[in-house]
Formats: C-alpha cells, sequence, structure tokens
C-alpha cells in the first residue's frame, strides 16, 4: 500500500513541478517579449525621429545656436596611424562624428546587435562589412536609419594630404609650421590638384611612392635621423621626378620645389626648437576641428565626446581648446566659426554613441578606399554619400564624383575633392 501510494503521490508532486516549470518559462517568454516589444517601440521612435529631422542639420544647427544650447558630439576615427601618412596600412582616414543620445545610441547597438547576430561585446566595422550582414549595414546608413541627419564623416585621402602640406610649406609659403592644415588657398589647392593628379599618373609607382615617403618624413616631427639627410632625401626625390621626364605644368611645380631648400631647412629647424607644437602632417586635429566647425552650425556651441586615442594628450588638447577660445590666424588661416565648450576623451565601450562613431569611420575608410582604387560597390558608395563632408580633403576626381554629397552643388573649379571654403582672415 504504501508503495501504491507513493506510486500515486509522486505523479501528481510531479505534475505541480511541471505546471510550475511551465509557468516559470510563460513569464520568462512574457518578460522577453515584453523587452523584444520595448526594443522594437525604441527602433520605431527612432526611426521617426530620424525621419523628422533627415536634412534638417543647418536648421537644428541654427536653433541651437539661437537657444545657446550646447550640442554634444560623439567622435572616432579609423585609418590613423599620426603624422605617417605613406607605407602604412590604409591609404584613407577618416574621422566621423554623430549627434545621438546616449539611448537613441544603445538602440541602435541593440539593433545592429540582433540584426548580425554576432556574439562580440564590441562591434567593430569588420563586422557590419560582411556580406551575410548587407542588410544591417544598409539599414543603418539608409535614409530610415538612425544615423540620417545626424552624422558626417570627414575623408582624408592621405597622399592628396601629403602633397598639399609640402607645397602650403615650400612653394605657397600659405601655411605656418605651426600650421594645422585646415587654411585652404585657392592656389595652393590648384596646385596640390595638378602635382597629385598628373605627377601619379606620369610616374611609375615606385617614383613616385619614394616622393610622397621623403615628403611625409620631411614633415614629421620626430622623424628618425639626421635633419640634413631627410631634406637631402626629399630634394633627390624630386630630382628623379624632374628627370624621369615631367609634363610641362608638373615640371614647372618641381622646379619650384628645389627652389625651396631654404624653406626645408627652415622647417625641419622649427620642429626641432618646438617639438611640442601640432604635427602639420597629422590629420586627427584638423578632423576634429573641422567636425567642430560643421556641428557649430554658424555659432552654437558644441561638446566633444572622443574615443581614447595618446595622441590626444592634455596638452593636445589644451591646444584645440586654444584654436576656438583665442584663434591664431597665423595658425589657422581662418578664424573658425563655432566655439569648443569642452572635449573629454572616453572608452568607447563605455559609451554606446562613440561605438556608432566607431562604426560610421571605419565603414566610410573602407568604402571609400575600395572606390579611391576603383574597386568600389556602387550600392555601398551611394549608401555612404549623405554622410561624407563636401570639405573632405580628396584629390581623385573620379572617386569623388561617386563620393561626394548631393548636397555639394560643385566640384571645386581648380580641381576635384575639397571644395574651397571661403575663411575670414
Amino acid at each position: 500500500m504504501i508503495a501504491g501510494n507513493a506510486r500515486i503521490v509522486a505523479p501528481r508532486i510531479g505534475t505541480r513541478v511541471n505546471k510550475e516549470r511551465r509557468r516559470d518559462r510563460v513569464s520568462v517568454t512574457y518578460i522577453r517579449s515584453a523587452a523584444e516589444q520595448g526594443a522594437r517601440w525604441r527602433t520605431r521612435i527612432s526611426r521617426w525621429w530620424a525621419a523628422m529631422t533627415r536634412d534638417r542639420e543647418p536648421l537644428m544647427s541654427a536653433e541651437c545656436a539661437s537657444s545657446g544650447r550646447i550640442l554634444e558630439i560623439a567622435c572616432d576615427e579609423s585609418g590613423y596611424e599620426g603624422d605617417k601618412l605613406i607605407g602604412t596600412t590604409t591609404d584613407v582616414f577618416a574621422h566621423a562624428s554623430v549627434q545621438l543620445s546616449g539611448e537613441a545610441a544603445e538602440d541602435c547597438i541593440r539593433e545592429l546587435r540582433g540584426r548580425i547576430g554576432s556574439p562580440a561585446t564590441e562591434y567593430k566595422a569588420n563586422h557590419i562589412l560582411r556580406e551575410k550582414s548587407r542588410p544591417a549595414l544598409e539599414w543603418l546608413f539608409g535614409p530610415s536609419g538612425p544615423l540620417r541627419g545626424t552624422a558626417k564623416v570627414q575623408l582624408i585621402d592621405k597622399a592628396f594630404f601629403v602633397v598639399g602640406k609640402v607645397l602650403d610649406l615650400l612653394v605657397e609659403r600659405v601655411g605656418h609650421p605651426a600650421s594645422i592644415g585646415l587654411h585652404q588657398d585657392r592656389q595652393a589647392k590648384a596646385t596640390a590638384v595638378t602635382l597629385y593628379r598628373d605627377g601619379r599618373r606620369a610616374f611609375s609607382r615606385e617614383q613616385w611612392g619614394k616622393f610622397l615617403v621623403s615628403a611625409n618624413n620631411l614633415m614629421r616631427v620626430k622623424s628618425r635621423g639626421d635633419v640634413r639627410v631627410l631634406v637631402d632625401a626629399f630634394f633627390h626625390s624630386v630630382g628623379v621626378l624632374r628627370l624621369a621626364g615631367a609634363p610641362e605644368r608638373v615640371e614647372e611645380i618641381l622646379a619650384r620645389l628645389v627652389q625651396a631648400r631654404p624653406q626645408a631647412d627652415a622647417l625641419r629647424a622649427h620642429f626641432l626648437d618646438d617639438p611640442r607644437r601640432i604635427p602639420v602632417a597629422d590629420p586627427l586635429v584638423p578632423a576634429i576641428v573641422e567636425a567642430i566647425d560643421h556641428w557649430s552650425g554658424g555659432g552654437s556651441t558644441v561638446r566633444v565626446v572622443h574615443d581614447q586615442q595618446n595622441s590626444l594628450s592634455g596638452e593636445r588638447i589644451a591646444q584645440i581648446k586654444e584654436i576656438f577660445g583665442h584663434p591664431d590666424p597665423t595658425l589657422l588661416g581662418y578664424v573658425p566659426t563655432g566655439s569648443l565648450a569642452d572635449l573629454a576623451l572616453v572608452d568607447s565601450l563605455s559609451d554606446p554613441r562613440v561605438q556608432v562613431a566607431d562604426f560610421l569611420a571605419g565603414v566610410a575608410r573602407k568604402i571609400a578606399s575600395d572606390e579611391l582604387n576603383n574597386r568600389g560597390t556602387p550600392e555601398l558608395t551611394a549608401l555612404l554619400r549623405p554622410y561624407v563632408n563636401p570639405h573632405s580633403v580628396w584629390g581623385d576626381d573620379r572617386s569623388w564624383a561617386l563620393l561626394k554629397p548631393a548636397s555639394s552643388f560643385r566640384l571645386a573649379e581648380d580641381g576635384p575633392g575639397l571644395v574651397p571654403r571661403e575663411r575670414s582672415r
């Protein structure tokens, strides 16, 4: 009897336990469903807000300026290797800035995680650039995505940046050894476009490459080797190009470079006298200043939250603040239109807004580099175009015609790429 009763009671206990387990599973399922539903609603709201604010960046900035509110942007970069621009693993530098709330950025990352399906704790551009993740990329960059109207990316073709800077400093003399590379003199840019575009077509890859390397080394603050060796190497590379037979317009520029030996010696001497100055060949500070100018929109105050970067030391941040607090026309070549409230560094893992900026910078760099090297994907390039800053530093006419945003109503009259801004001195 006892055994029989035990057999009878046991199923009842088991049945009760099973019911409780089912009830627990239902509760968990309900909780998960509620969370997912909440996430979906937040995504819908984010899409609605993106649609409402799309193409209204100038208006929003003007409203910020008039109300005196502080506009906070989050920034990150891709392809940065200091002032070593040639002979590196990347040929394009991209600096992205996004104006998203922390909650909107969290929703964006959560949605991306679900769409990509990767268990990674921090997502990078390579996750979303995979072929299987194309739908997620189209959502993020598409017209109904969270970035439209809230993000911008500055593109810099490193080789063109080097050509422009060395000509500014040695030939046109519109730059100062302490310049951060933002001054855009029309004639200087026309000269840079001619040398960049015609030079790389006229000379062999080896000849043109050695010229770029020597020009970059000449402008690097911490270049190793004797000063005279660096200067001699640069002018030797210029001589090699002249002996190779250059087109008439290129030959004229090279002849002017040959006569600029005193300027080159003075440039290297300046680096020795003041090594703590902002490096002339470093694209990061000019990109940050350009981002602040863009989001300032004619006078609003911008607070920058930037991913941690060794080159952004306390001293360097103070120099950037000085640019906006007490602008020096000698240093800039123009007076900034915006104002900077603060610039703080954060770990991208702790700030989802910086993670979103990292996404944009990494994807933009890869797409732009592919287009520069004539291996671009039309669909991806079209997705990137609305986010490209029209004042990007770009010299290649073919790829810029595909990358430039529709709002960039014309190319520069003196060449492709960077549309000159009229800056007030």
